[in-house]
């Protein structure tokens, strides 16, 4: 779930509920848990730094997004003590 920095919904919040109501209206047998995303961009551009990415590729907001949902996975996860 995209918040703000003062844990107050973000402006693409609405969107993301929208989906979820969706979702759930079209497959109501799978459960739906949100997660905080604050900072994972953050990280994620961090990660490839360290990893020795190079800056063409870092720039690719593809490859921002995938790592940042690898680190929200990871944090689901961890979270349910996998």
């Amino acid at each position: 779930m995209p918040k703000q920095l003062n844990n107050t919904d973000s402006e693409t919040a609405p969107a993301v509920r929208k989906f979820i109501e969706s979702f759930i209206k079209n497959f109501p047998e799978i459960p739906i848990q949100t997660m905080d995303e604050r900072f994972t961009s953050s990280i994620a551009q961090q990660a490839m730094i360290d990893g020795g990415m190079k800056k063409k590729n870092r720039q690719v907001k593809g490859n921002v997004d995938k790592i940042s949902a690898t680190l929200i996975l990871q944090d689901y996860l961890q979270i349910k003590g996998y």
